[in-house]
């Protein structure tokens, strides 16, 4: 079918459905719902089959829904409404959630069901459980409305089992609902209101005298004897520890409120001159290093899957540590919910000279894609059990095997940032795992890719067709049978007679130079694409237009993914 997306923005749950779509043989193409008359003209502009919204702010017009079949994936169980459905579930510590698929109507979320899923509620902020929950539930229950339509029914199915179901709409939560009141709320309170608030917009609070919006919360185990509930107890490197009723909580980030322009730095970076007479400890640890027989694992969930230079430098210090144990296999775990995302685009942001911050993180990123590629003691393995972005995906192809999750998203692309040229040794790694062509295609298309056209492009080498909750346990019971292989030896010693061939055709120095020669231009010279589209990144600056990237009815030169992806194979 013909089906146009209709999309506030290009954000997860929307790339997923697009990849799936697009897998499943679907002609897909997507409109930013800008307004009423450009959503108006994209319909003109494509007639499409059916146009499904997986994000919207606002009610479709009704020139559309009463002409076109439009379904839209809502955040909640059949018969809820409103703008903020995850937010109160976790608020109100609901156990059990869903996604419905409903027919736009006159009835805001009121429509005819089409498709719904539930699951379990697990303890995690709202982006984590939007990124794995909901985006599973929705692409589960989008393909069955869209497998209904394609029988030829366009009525909506006769879901029996939904019973009598009583619509209960809420409205948007406000800060008066998230509000933390400190003598009242015990430390599970505290980090489920922050939770529910996690990205956007922060739970806002007075700290240290200054009016900020909290995000980033864990459990603090500290001792709090002599502390009142809300007072800052102690600072890390980058975190604060605030008292609770009955505990305390790190807090990782704020953003400064009422101030235009302000972005989510690090806590103590945004309270500096506030906080050094406080008893200072050591920050939680974010990399954690465990071994299992012959397999060594590193962990690295770092915010958002951003690596600044501090966060490349401490990984490649936990990485060199892990090859001189007496294992087998390196396994780079990442986060549960990303890999990497490559740099650390608000470090850069807020630093005085964006261009060096640049440049220093880049040169550290690189340090670590080159210290993998040349590690001959160990075979590494990259596992995404999350999303991974930019120089992200590079960093995770340096290693001998990348391992995904089937449902992980990858976006191996750097264009859409201000033309940036990009690094991590992609120019050997590409061309050298999967051919000139493809590289070429990974790196030009600007397109999210599934696990499995990652695949087929040799940036994935094998799809775990698992559930998140059981992916590292298949991981583990992979790499073991890996570190017992009787060829492993075999395969080591051709990693250093590949290495050594390699470095005499073209050595690594010279794909590092060249490429960051690119950068430097990206960073430094009279281009300023760059730093305004990093610019508008931070700052969540709205596009005025949707890409011709992924608007393919306006711009038939970029054709259908389909293509795009037929002349690769």
């Amino acid at each position: 079918m013909r089906i146009l997306l209709l999309s506030h923005s290009f954000n997860s749950l929307t790339q997923r459905i697009y990849v799936e779509l697009v897998e499943h043989g679907h002609e897909v193409t997507v409109e930013f719902d800008i307004n009423d008359a450009v959503t108006i003209q994209a319909t003109d502009l494509y007639r499409p089959d059916l146009i499904i919204a997986p994000f919207l702010k606002r009610a479709i017009p009704d020139t559309v829904w009463k002409k076109y079949l439009c379904l839209v994936v809502h955040p909640g169980p059949p018969g809820d409404g409103g703008p903020a459905s995850l937010d109160w579930a976790i608020l109100e510590n609901a156990s059990e959630w869903g996604v419905t698929v409903l027919q736009a109507t006159d009835v805001l979320d009121g429509g005819p069901v089409w498709a719904y899923r539930r699951f379990p509620m697990r303890r995690a902020t709202k982006s984590s459980l939007y990124r794995n929950e909901v985006s599973e539930a929705a692409v589960s229950a989008m393909l069955e409305a869209v497998d209904h339509l394609m029988r030829n029914h366009i009525q909506p199915p006769s879901l029996l089992q939904l019973g009598n179901i009583t619509p209960h709409w809420r409205g948007p939560v406000r800060q008066t609902d998230r509000a933390i009141n400190w003598n009242v709320d015990d430390t599970d309170t505290v980090l489920r209101k922050i939770a529910a608030a996690d990205g956007t917009p922060g739970v806002r609070d007075l700290i240290c005298g200054r009016d900020v919006y909290l995000h980033n919360a864990s459990r603090a185990d500290v001792e709090t004897t002599g502390f009142v509930a809300g007072e800052l107890m102690a600072y890390a490197d980058h975190s604060i520890v605030l008292a609770t009723l009955d505990g305390a909580v790190w807090i990782g980030q704020l953003k400064p409120a009422g101030i235009s322009g302000a972005i989510k730095l690090p806590a103590t970076r945004v309270l500096a001159g506030r906080i050094e007479n406080a008893v200072r400890l050591p920050e939680p640890e974010e990399i954690t290093y465990q071994e299992d027989g012959l397999v060594g694992y590193l962990r690295f969930p770092f915010l958002n899957g951003a690596m600044g230079t501090g966060a490349c430098r401490r990984l490649l210090r936990a990485f060199q540590a892990a090859t001189t144990r007496p294992t087998r296999v390196i396994v780079l775990l990442g986060g549960p919910d990303f890999w990497s995302n490559g740099l650390d685009l608000n470090e850069i942001e807020a630093a005085s000279s964006a261009a060096d911050q640049s440049w220093d993180n880049i040169n550290a990123i690189d340090d670590l894609s080159e210290t993998i590629i040349r590690t001959t003691s160990h075979v590494v393995v990259s596992a995404l059990c999350g999303n991974a972005g930019a120089g992200g995906v590079f960093l995770a192809r340096a290693a001998d095997e990348v391992w995904a999750r089937r449902g992980v998203i990858l976006n191996p692309h750097y264009k859409d940032m201000g033309n940036l040229f990009g690094s991590e040794l992609w120019t050997y790694l590409l061309p050298k795992h999967a051919g000139d062509a493809c590289a070429h295609t990974i790196t030009q298309s600007r397109l999210p890719m599934g696990v499995d056209e990652a695949k087929r492009l040799a940036l994935v080498s094998s799809i775990f067709d698992v559930e998140r909750a059981q992916f590292e346990a298949e991981v583990a019971r992979s790499a073991n049978l890996l570190a017992i292989d009787p060829l492993l030896d075999h395969r080591l010693k051709d990693k250093v007679d590949q290495r050594i061939n390699d470095e005499a055709s073209k050595p690594l120095k010279a794909y590092r130079e060249e490429e960051l020669s690119r950068m430097r231009r990206n960073f430094y010279g009279f281009d300023p694409s760059y730093h305004i589209a990093r610019y508008n990144f931070v700052h969540k600056v709205p596009k005025s237009r949707t890409p011709l990237t992924i608007a393919h009815h306006r711009n038939q030169k970029f054709g259908n993914k389909a293509t795009i992806k037929g002349a690769a194979e």
